[in-house]
């Protein structure tokens, strides 16, 4: 029977812990939540050696100390869920700080093993590490890898069995000494632990002892609620009260200063120094990326070849897929009879889903780019050149971070506005956080863009984001010169060292994006596109106001006599001619079916107030099916604008919407889809983020009102310059 090792995968932001993650697991792995919050969760297996080791990896935190949602849910998992070991991916070049955490995870007296990662990073700057000295030192085997190659994963797999099976001959534990006079009380503090609770080991109620003179939140409010609290507490004070005496420091302090001194000593005998006062060539790299003149412009080109490649380069398979989803409407269409089960998967599923499925590639290749802007380290930097844009608006530099995610998917980008610290900045950055075009609007881009610019898309596509970005710095000054006045806090934004990124790793968090749309396609959009389609479809019983029937029976009738005196060249003629007069009627009497449907008659209903920005009543109902998600927008507009309704076999979507747009009244709808009401989930996102139903609410609000403002602008501008 093949036996099971649980290792947590711990480390700092930037150590490169993701790259080792997916070495280990490869396309193993699965993506979800943490219990009860909204950080994500990623898990993955491997086997190895007669192992099936499962690797859980934890956010990535700088400490085990309790100030974000990150460092508890890394803790907890630890001493909870009890792994069998941890592994603490250490960033080779940052040692003094990525060995802080090491400290902390020693402390806590568990199976450890230390990925010493981006060793090649660490001897380009001239620094040499004896890791087996090391490894000596800490008690602790220190295994050299370099995750973008993907060197040293085998030995780290052979540390990871050895420790697990207890085989490791320099895994021992160690006590950092923290001096005679801390000690003294972590000592004190550590017994009563043990006596309120047997089932404690030593190394735990250490931990415990530590972390109550660290002044941990969480931890006090665990030994608040077993026994013997009183006792536990009065002497937690008499400790702090008798080492700020004898100190003149707080217990917290004091503790760091140790560990840093612990660290400290260990380097001085493990890292030796062979240059000084090297540029580096992420600092020479820097010198242009982030120049106070270059840095901008160098960003906004990176932005538009982003979206050039999404668009020339996605639009030949884009072009594949439509012509695949055509043919496959064409064959089963022609297996069944018609009827209403036919509709509903010719034109509700197929269509509707197969409208969306057609712009796959784009984001596919949006999320390639994004990726790779990530792994490489620019993402950090586009963050710094933008904060020094924003700060010069009035607007919290921090805010882009979360700014930045939000061209991906507005609801992480709405959680990640956790990590600023005051709940003024948190809500400012929520309200503008939608203004940044999310991914699921770009299938309506390219959709119409594409049908309207025809060459010039990318360039139009890149104007609607530059566009976003824009109001959202705008709105964001105006919101903090009205709702939310006050001054900017300082934040330091790190930079980490520029790397090259693998093409697996890229492309793994490409997939774990991307696939986002597959399941929505098989979730939100099936279910929208059948909805859509059911209004489109009833009520069967129309009242129309002529007889189309009897107009094709006309028509027949006119050129039945016709054809039959005809010879058979006449015939086949007068036969295209009659079928033409016939499709004609068709098209006259699926309009009006359409138009009274109950999704006609609601566009109808909404017209009135849409009707100054240009749009037909098909467009009000897609920019209505777009609240539940942005992507319904294509959906609806498959159903309403079915490819073959005028008779054209090779009439498509894109076709149909290059019928029903001028540039102008496109450019307006791009516009008001940037802009208007977020979608569903967005808006649940805002609601649990504030927590309250009033800032949902007003975001709703606000977004619609400017959105119909713009277009209006746009629209009615464009025809007094005659541009319609």
């Amino acid at each position: 029977m093949e036996k099971e090792i649980t290792i947590a995968l711990a480390g700092n932001p930037n150590s490169g812990k993701t790259t080792i993650f997916n070495n280990l697991t490869g396309a193993r792995q699965k993506v979800g939540n943490w219990p009860g919050v909204t950080v994500e969760k990623k898990e993955g297996t491997t086997a190895y050696n007669g192992y099936t080791i499962r690797v859980v990896d934890l956010p990535g935190t700088y400490s085990l100390t309790a100030y974000s949602q990150e460092e508890i849910i890394a803790r907890n998992y630890i001493i909870e869920e009890k792994p069998d070991l941890v592994v603490d991916v250490i960033d080779a070049a940052n040692l003094e700080r990525n060995l802080y955490l090491a400290t902390q995870l020693i402390d806590l007296g568990v199976k450890l093993v230390f990925a010493l990662n981006m060793v090649d990073m660490a001897q380009s700057r001239g620094q040499l590490i004896d890791h087996e000295q090391l490894s000596l030192l800490m008690g602790v085997p220190f295994v050299p890898t370099v995750g973008t190659k993907g060197q040293g994963t085998g030995e780290l797999l052979q540390a990871i069995v050895r420790v697990a099976e207890d085989r490791e001959s320099v895994f021992r534990h160690i006590h950092i000494n923290y001096g005679k006079e801390l000690e003294e009380e972590i000592t004190t503090l550590q017994g009563l632990i043990r006596s309120a609770e047997s089932s404690v080991d030593e190394h735990h109620a250490r931990w415990i002892g530590i972390k109550l003179l660290e002044n941990d939140e969480e931890v006090i409010k665990e030994i608040e609620k077993g026994p013997r609290k009183r006792a536990i507490l009065d002497q937690l004070e008499q400790s702090k009260a008798h080492l700020q005496k004898i100190l003149g420091d707080d217990p917290e302090t004091l503790i760091a200063d140790r560990r840093y001194g612990f660290i400290h000593g260990a380097l001085k005998e493990t890292l030796r120094h062979t240059r000084k006062n090297r540029r580096y060539r992420s600092d020479q790299v820097d010198m242009v990326l982030t120049n106070r003149l270059l840095g901008f412009p160098i960003f906004i080109f990176f932005i538009w070849a982003m979206f050039q490649l999404t668009f020339n380069v996605g639009r030949y398979p884009v072009t594949w897929i439509d012509a695949g989803v055509g043919l496959l409407a064409q064959s089963v269409g022609g297996l069944m009879g018609e009827s209403l089960l036919r509709g509903l998967v010719v034109d509700g599923i197929i269509s509707g889903v197969g409208g969306v499925a057609v712009f796959l590639p784009n984001i596919f290749i949006l999320f390639f780019c994004i990726a790779l802007f990530e792994d490489t380290g620019y993402m950090a930097r586009a963050a710094f050149i933008m904060d020094k844009v924003m700060h010069t608006l009035g607007l919290h530099g921090k805010s882009f971070i979360p700014m930045i995610m939000g061209f991906g998917c507005n609801v992480p980008a709405i959680m990640a506005t956790r990590v600023l610290e005051s709940r003024r900045d948190r809500i400012l950055t929520i309200l503008i956080n939608p203004l940044i075009s999310c991914s699921g609007r770009l299938p309506i881009y390219v959709l119409i863009a594409g049908a309207v610019f025809g060459a010039r898309a990318g360039n139009v596509i890149f104007s609607i984001y530059i566009i976003g970005i824009v109001m959202a710095i705008l709105m964001g000054q105006i919101f903090k010169r009205t709702l939310f006045r006050g001054e900017i806090a300082p934040f330091v934004l790190e930079l980490p060292p520029y790397r090259m990124p693998t093409l697996k790793g890229t492309l793994i968090h490409m997939w774990e994006r991307g696939s986002m749309f597959i399941k929505k396609m098989g979730g939100i959009i099936l279910i929208g596109s059948i909805v859509v389609w059911a209004l489109s479809s009833f009520p069967q019983n129309v009242d129309y106001s002529r007889d189309y029937e009897g107009q094709r029976r006309r028509i027949q009738a006119e050129y039945a006599a016709e054809i039959q005196r005809g010879d058979k060249e006449q015939a086949a003629v007068l036969t295209e001619e009659m079928e033409r007069k016939i499709a004609a009627v068709e098209i006259l009497r699926k309009r009006e079916f359409q138009e009274k449907s109950l999704l006609g008659r609601l566009g109808k209903v909404i017209a009135p107030a849409l009707r100054p920005l240009g749009f037909d009543w098909k467009a009000d109902v897609a920019l209505l099916t777009g609240f539940v998600a942005k992507e319904i927008v294509v959906s609806t507009f498959g159903v309403l604008y079915q490819a073959n309704e005028e008779g054209d076999e090779s009439d498509t979507l894109r076709v149909a919407i290059q019928k029903a747009m001028t540039p102008l009244v496109g450019y307006a709808f791009m516009i008001f889809v940037l802009v208007y009401t977020p979608c569903l989930a967005t808006v649940a996102a805002i609601r649990r983020e504030t927590g309250t139903w009033g800032w949902a609410a007003f975001s709703v609000v606000y977004s619609l009102a400017l959105a119909w403002i713009l277009a209006f602008l746009i629209y009615q501008g464009g025809m007094l310059l005659g541009l319609g």
